[in-house]
C-alpha cells in the first residue's frame, strides 16, 4: 500500500511538473508575441520614449561612453553637468600607439555627426566618412535598432555646456 501511494505521489509531482513547464513555456511564447507586436508597431518610428530608454541603458550601461566623453572634476568624478559634453582622453597607452586620440568629441545632442554618419561608427565599426576610428575609441558592430536607440538617446541630451 505504501509503494502504491509512493507512485502516485510521484505522478502527480511529474503531472504537476508538466503543466507547469507548459504553463511557463505558453506564456513566454505571449510575452515574445508581444514584443514581436510592440517591435513591429515601433518600425519606422524614430525617438520614442522606449528608443531613449534603451539608448540610455546601451550607453551609460553597457558601453560606458562617458567614461571617455564626460569630464572630470578635480576629485577624478565625472561631471554631470556637462554629461556626453566631450572631455580630454585622461587614458594613456603604456607604450606609444600611432594615432592616439587626445579628445573624445561631444556626444551630447550629436552636433557634430548625422545619423547615418552615428550609424556607420556604431554598426561598421568606423568613423563617419569610413576612417579607422582612432584610439581609444571601441570598435562596435551593433544592431541597426540598437544603435538608432542609441541616437534616439543622445540626441535627446542638451549640447549646451555648463
Amino acid at each position: 500500500m505504501v509503494e502504491k501511494m509512493t507512485h502516485v505521489s510521484e505522478s502527480r509531482v511529474v503531472a504537476l511538473m508538466m503543466f507547469c513547464a507548459a504553463a511557463f513555456l505558453a506564456v513566454m511564447a505571449l510575452g515574445a508575441a508581444g514584443h514581436a507586436a510592440q517591435s513591429a508597431t515601433k518600425q519606422g518610428r524614430g525617438n520614442e520614449k522606449g528608443d531613449v530608454e534603451r539608448g540610455k541603458y546601451l550607453v551609460e550601461e553597457v558601453a560606458k561612453c562617458a567614461e571617455c566623453h564626460t569630464p572630470r572634476d578635480a576629485r577624478g568624478n565625472l561631471d554631470e553637468h556637462a554629461w556626453l559634453q566631450g572631455a580630454p582622453i585622461w587614458i594613456r597607452p603604456v607604450r606609444p600607439i600611432p594615432n592616439w586620440a587626445d579628445h573624445a568629441p561631444t556626444l551630447a545632442g550629436l552636433p557634430s555627426f548625422t545619423d547615418a554618419q552615428m550609424e556607420q561608427v556604431l554598426e561598421k565599426g568606423t568613423g563617419p566618412l569610413g576612417e579607422t576610428l582612432r584610439p581609444p575609441m571601441h570598435i562596435y558592430h551593433m544592431k541597426p535598432e540598437d544603435a538608432k536607440a542609441i541616437i534616439a538617446y543622445l540626441r535627446s541630451l542638451p549640447t549646451n555646456k555648463h
